[in-house]
């Protein structure tokens, strides 16, 4: 995720990170040659006796910007749900950590192993949906007599909300918790796996490729018969005017592209490993444990 300071808005018109340019500069450069072509080819076209005017484009570009429209609200109705699922995440890790210190004053080390399965509950979530390895998190944070089982598990997380259970029941078997207490971590238990289904749900559900295969051939093919239609009436500045109309549509597709799968490492995707570092450093300050360095933006203002 891009996070930079307020900006004036001149400046903002510059700025290249964080922008879709960089994804779609190959297909402009295909619009720009198709634009260069019809200017160049403008007198042989006229000899043929077809002449494409703006009014077809004119009703197509409506329908492309509605369907548009839905095919990035659909998206970014993706983001924000992931964003508020993980939201959720942190503040059931609060919830959780400070049921248990309340419960368990005066042993610190059950306190600390369920801290250590909570976190490694949402390093491994993070690995999951990234598709990345999360064995070097998952030895860094867990005691050795845990490590194995979750380690042999080929769905970490889940397994994790399994020891998490696991270690209420021991608790309450003990006499440490009482079944009102019980039931209060159990229910924040739950929500931990909604979590998890609710993240796994987007990631493994994508938008239809019906939907996508249909806007890009048709945003495609606007592009690139838009140049013959306005090379007539505009001459030498239809490569300018045929460039700035794609974009519209270009980085729009692209963008809802992008937040399509929030849970990536792209420029507009969720910060997944800064969200993970305030979790890790939330429940070590409220074990009065080190705080690992804070997470921030790179120079390019780049958070991941």
């Amino acid at each position: 995720m891009i996070v930079r300071p307020h900006q004036h808005w001149f400046r903002r018109l510059f700025s290249w990170r964080g922008a879709v340019l960089s994804k779609i500069m190959f297909r402009l450069g295909l619009n720009l040659l198709m634009s260069i072509i019809a200017v160049f080819s403008l007198q042989w076209y006229e000899t043929l006796g077809v002449h494409l005017t703006t009014a077809p484009f004119s009703l197509l570009g409506v329908a492309i910007a509605i369907f548009l429209g839905f095919r990035n609200s659909a998206s970014y109705a993706r983001f924000v749900e992931a964003r508020t699922l993980w939201g959720s995440l942190l503040i059931t890790t609060r919830s959780l950590l400070r049921q248990a210190k309340g419960a368990l004053r005066r042993d610190p080390a059950a306190v600390a192993e369920f801290t250590a399965l909570l976190l490694a509950f949402s390093w491994a979530l993070k690995h999951q949906l990234r598709g990345t390895d999360s064995s070097e998190d998952i030895r860094r944070l867990l005691p050795a007599s845990l490590q194995a089982e979750v380690l042999a598990s080929p769905f970490r997380a889940n397994r994790l909300l399994l020891c998490l259970g696991e270690w209420l029941a021991q608790q309450r078997d003990r006499g440490a918790i009482s079944d009102l207490l019980y039931n209060g971590i159990d229910h924040n238990l739950n929500t931990l796996s909604q979590v998890l289904g609710g993240c796994e749900r987007i990631s493994n559900t994508p938008i239809p490729f019906a939907y996508s295969l249909i806007l890009q051939r048709t945003v495609y093919l606007f592009c690139t018969l838009l140049p013959f239609a306005l090379v007539t009436d505009l001459h030498y500045m239809t490569p300018v005017v045929s460039m700035f109309i794609s974009y519209t549509f270009l980085s729009l597709e692209s963008l809802a592209e992008e937040l399509e799968d929030p849970f990536g490492v792209d420029a507009n995707d969720l910060p997944l490993n800064a969200i993970c570092n305030t979790i890790e450093r939330t429940l070590c300050d409220m074990n009065n444990d080190a705080l690992p360095p804070s997470l921030k933006p790179d120079a390019r203002f780049n958070l991941i």
